[in-house]
């Protein structure tokens, strides 16, 4: 009798896993990055999966998908464009006109696509660059126009703050939610106090593995309930 209650419960958990795994589902709404409109009919296809949908009316859509996944998106007037989700619930991702410039600032850079992002990189490292290859002379010469210029001033402004936004996008992958609650449970409001309090360096987050990582949180979290045990006693 034991013997088929356990089998019973063995198959009641297999039927659960995989009824939650067959549920997991990637939200989102996709938009304009200069205009911030909605945009319908996006093609989206999980780059895993291999699965299909189309974005409605509102921009929105609802894909079968998990964390890590790579979803790539097109519709007509638009570059194409690769998203990895990194987070849960509502992704909202923007999309560039193929006809517009985009002018990079900490506003913009925080909208656009990983893909995007690496692509405006070497955009930019390429505009500021102040050799350059001449047809008629032969070899390579200096181009103070190009060392100098407006055009590569920009471009050199425009790769420390897409820099800065890539070593950001890093450490949010890997100091999540999830992984601190999963080591110290907390409320929300404390949640997001120690995140903005103890947010690691990217330089830290390139070297660390997990071990690394926990003994962080864990550390960081005593410096933490000390400080605001301190405060509470001021």
């Amino acid at each position: 009798m034991n013997l088929n209650k356990n089998i019973f419960l063995m198959v009641m958990l297999l039927f659960s896993s995989i009824t939650i795994s067959l549920g997991q589902e990637i939200k989102g709404i996709v938009y304009d990055l200069e205009t911030s409109k909605k945009l319908p009919d996006v093609h989206i296809k999980n780059l895993r999966t291999n699965q299909e949908v189309k974005t409605d009316m509102q921009g929105n859509f609802t894909i079968p998908g998990q964390l890590n996944d790579y979803l790539s998106l097109m519709v007509q007037g638009y570059d194409r464009d690769t998203a990895f989700i990194y987070q849960e619930g509502v992704n909202r991702i923007y999309l560039v006109n193929d006809k517009s410039t985009i002018t990079i600032d900490e506003v913009v850079v925080s909208r656009i696509t990983d893909s995007r992002l690496t692509r405006e990189i070497e955009r930019a490292i390429n505009n500021s660059k102040a050799v350059e290859t001449s047809s008629t002379k032969g070899g390579l010469r200096i181009s103070p126009s190009r060392l100098f210029g407006k055009e590569a001033k920009q471009a050199r402004s425009s790769i420390e703050i897409l820099e800065l936004e890539r070593e950001q996008r890093n450490v949010n992958r890997v100091f999540t939610d999830d992984l601190i609650l999963s080591l110290i449970p907390m409320e929300k409001q404390e949640l997001l106090l120690f995140k903005d309090g103890y947010r690691p360096s990217y330089e830290f987050i390139k070297q660390a593995s997990k071990e690394d990582l926990t003994a962080y949180i864990m550390d960081s979290y005593a410096k933490f309930k000390q400080n605001k045990g301190e405060s509470l006693k001021q």
